[in-house]
């Protein structure tokens, strides 16, 4: 018998969370095969069976383990099963069904029937009938027929009350409450935004971006971006590279407080903040003033995918000298995000929205974007903050300025 231990995921990481098994216990696996999948405060990462054999497991998903806790045994002496090991159900012939005449009435009735039972709902032939016509959800109506079945008297009441709808399919004027065990990245996300509310000066300066140019570039090159470096064209590459740019001239944005000491990076490695299921996570793309924009494209793919599958490694995540986070894709207008600590500053996108705009004189109708940076102002001055912004507005209303970090007509002209 073969120990599969917790094991050690990195430097102050104590313990761990069993998010599931990937294997199940009394079943075969086979050497290397992955067996659970185990969540730290930093990331997510997979447990591999040592040996083939059969998997004996001795916590359950949702524990909290210590590093080196037992995770699970592997009997190596079992003999593998013939074929995938499952049993098979023997076939029965199934008795035959008798045709029945249908009339126009049972027809009717059988029709809407499919939409409620495909979710296990119980409901009499009028009630999905109209369940059906009314496009109701069957889980908003409240069942009072024998074995919780909705019946046509279920359905008129729940259309009486237009409007009204219950938490999760409960009752009207529910007073339920539910607990959860936070897991252990929320609990991470808990700590860290605290910690940067109480050991920072933060302070948020903001400002708004014409978002014109940019457009026209992704409407006229999408397509053939798109078939050259095989990834399409989106807004990040652009705001990472003036934001890189605008790091390289403003370096405390680009720096941290260490004890007395300030620390300053020669190299952007941005960090963007991506949602998922299980919380927010803030992967890093290394190097950004170093990358073309297709292969800011193609990171920004590669971490996002891999945050939204929690297979993002704790190094993918630590490092970072400067955030990006982009609440636009979820309808934020105005923002003020929370500093990524160590980091000193934190660039918020937020949505497009078209606007009247006035210029030389005339208002016409531009489609802007609100920025926010959020930053330390132990480190970072209200002049250098307002700068750096205004040099990101400049960069992303100016996009020919990304090539050389310049006017090219002032270059041109030497002013």
């Amino acid at each position: 018998m073969i120990d599969i231990k917790v094991p050690t995921v990195g430097e102050s990481i104590n313990e761990v969370t069993l998010l599931k098994w990937t294997k199940k216990d009394g079943e075969y696996v086979e050497r290397d095969e992955v067996i659970a999948e185990l969540e730290s405060e930093k990331a997510t990462f997979e447990v591999n069976a040592e040996q083939a054999g059969l998997l004996k497991t001795s916590v359950h998903e949702g524990d909290t383990l210590k590093i080196g806790d037992l995770l699970a045994s592997i009997d190596e002496t079992a003999n593998k099963p013939a074929g995938n090991g499952t049993p098979v159900a023997e076939k029965k012939d199934e008795p035959k069904k008798e045709k029945t005449k249908e009339t126009k009435e049972t027809k009717e009735a059988k029709a809407p029937i499919a939409a409620p039972a495909a979710e296990d709902i119980k409901a009499s032939p009028v009630a999905s009938a109209m369940i059906a016509d009314k496009k109701l959800d069957p889980k908003s109506v409240k069942a009072s027929g024998p074995q919780g079945k909705i019946l046509k008297e279920d359905v008129l009441s729940a259309l009486s009350n237009p409007g009204k709808k219950a938490f999760a399919g409960g009752e009207l004027f529910s007073r339920n409450e539910r607990t959860e065990k936070m897991s252990n990245l929320r609990k991470t996300i808990s700590r860290r935004l605290v910690e940067a509310k109480n050991t920072t000066a933060m302070l948020t300066t903001f400002n708004e971006v014409d978002m014109s140019s940019i457009m026209e570039i992704r409407t006229k090159y999408k397509e053939k971006f798109k078939e050259t470096h095989g990834v399409g064209l989106g807004f990040m590459s652009f705001f990472a590279k003036a934001c890189s740019v605008a790091l390289a001239e403003w370096p405390s944005v680009n720096a941290y407080i260490d004890g007395d000491q300030l620390i300053y990076h020669d190299y952007a490695d941005i960090s963007i903040a991506v949602s998922t299921p299980r919380g927010l996570t803030v992967p890093v793309i290394r190097n950004v003033e170093s990358l073309s924009m297709a292969d800011i494209e193609k990171k920004v793919i590669e971490v996002a995918t891999k945050a939204r599958d929690s297979k993002l490694t704790a190094d993918e995540l630590t490092g970072g000298t400067f955030t990006i986070t982009n609440g636009g894709v979820f309808g934020s207008l105005m923002s003020t995000p929370i500093i990524n600590i160590p980091q000193s500053a934190i660039l918020g996108m937020h949505k497009i929205q078209d606007r009247p705009m006035v210029i030389g004189g005339q208002v016409v109708i531009k489609p802007m974007m609100y920025l926010a940076l959020s930053y330390d102002h132990r480190i970072i001055d209200g002049r250098e903050s307002v700068s750096f912004l205004v040099r990101v507005k400049e960069l992303l209303e100016n996009p020919e300025q990304l090539l050389i970090g310049k006017d090219p007509v002032k270059t041109l002209l030497e002013v």
